[in-house]
């Protein structure tokens, strides 16, 4: 995985395999534009690939995650000379190239984060509007700060949210809630956000970081083959037949039970120690 600048956002490493991916344009308040999508693509494609990274963070730096798609980045940003990726056209033009524009760039973008095998953190860390509300609930893990507010609001402007949004927003709250979240144009806080299940916990604003860290830490050390067996397991189920489900595990079951981390597993408790699973990626770290 490359370490460095990217286009809104900075990615960096630490042990133990935990990549940061931080947005760096507090001025447009982390908006997102077609140039940054794509980018946030390619780091997810290196990080499923790169067996030093085991966890994910992603935050914000200013007042915003992100508050959602910067619309004047579509038709008057310009490429940075050393881009990672060339220049393609961001779509939305006309019809088809909106319907192009989602498909290749918004959409795969959080079906990149949800397809991840190594779990996701989003810490929000302030304003997480639209995009950055989807992108959000596509992560494993949803930690809010306590001045954090939440919302797709969408409607407000006539527009839809096109990026998947509706979907994320049924499995965490349901038909009924996801109805009325969208119709009203709600924009909610972190309490608020964590009552109706699209935060996992909130955090004083001075804390979030520490304490994204600290999970993050606890989740690179666990035993790393079977929980990406079973992140991709749980988001199946939620899709499957109770037999289908039960099958699926089944055959996961088949790789993790002979694992060398299932036999440290047993032995550790067998000598009421600690685990030390992950001896397979230790010359990565």
């Amino acid at each position: 995985m490359n370490t460095g600048q990217y286009t809104g956002f900075e990615v960096a490493l630490e042990s133990p395999g935990i990549a940061w991916i931080r947005f760096n344009e507090p001025d447009k308040l982390n908006g997102m534009s077609s140039a940054k999508k794509r980018d946030l693509i390619e780091i997810f494609t290196q990080i499923q690939m790169d067996n030093a990274v085991r966890v994910v963070v992603i935050t914000g730096t200013g007042r915003a995650f992100c508050a959602g798609d910067d619309l004047s980045a579509y038709s008057t940003a310009k490429p940075a000379p050393d881009a990672l990726v060339p220049p393609i056209s961001p779509g939305h033009d006309n019809a088809l190239g909106t319907y192009n524009g989602l498909r290749q760039i918004s959409q795969a973008l959080n079906a990149a984060v949800r397809s991840l095998d190594k779990i996701t953190i989003a810490a929000v860390n302030g304003i997480a509007i639209q995009t950055g509300l989807s992108l959000a609930l596509a992560c494993d893990f949803k930690l809010g700060a306590e001045t954090a507010r939440l919302g797709s609001a969408t409607l407000r402007f006539g527009l839809l949210p096109d990026e998947g949004g509706q979907y994320l927003l049924l499995q965490h709250l349901g038909l009924a809630k996801t109805m009325e979240f969208l119709m009203q144009k709600k924009i909610v806080s972190a309490a608020e956000a964590l009552e109706l299940g699209m935060l996992n916990e909130v955090v004083p604003t001075e804390s979030l970081e520490s304490r994204a860290r600290e999970l993050a830490t606890e989740l690179a050390n666990g035993p790393q083959v079977a929980m990406r067996l079973l992140k991709r397991s749980v988001y199946q189920a939620a899709e499957l037949t109770f037999a289908q489900a039960c099958d699926e595990i089944a055959s996961k079951t088949a790789i993790s039970d002979h694992h060398p981390d299932a036999r440290e597993g047993v032995s550790a408790f067998r000598e009421k120690r600690q685990p030390e699973f992950n001896a397979w990626l230790r010359n990565n770290d």
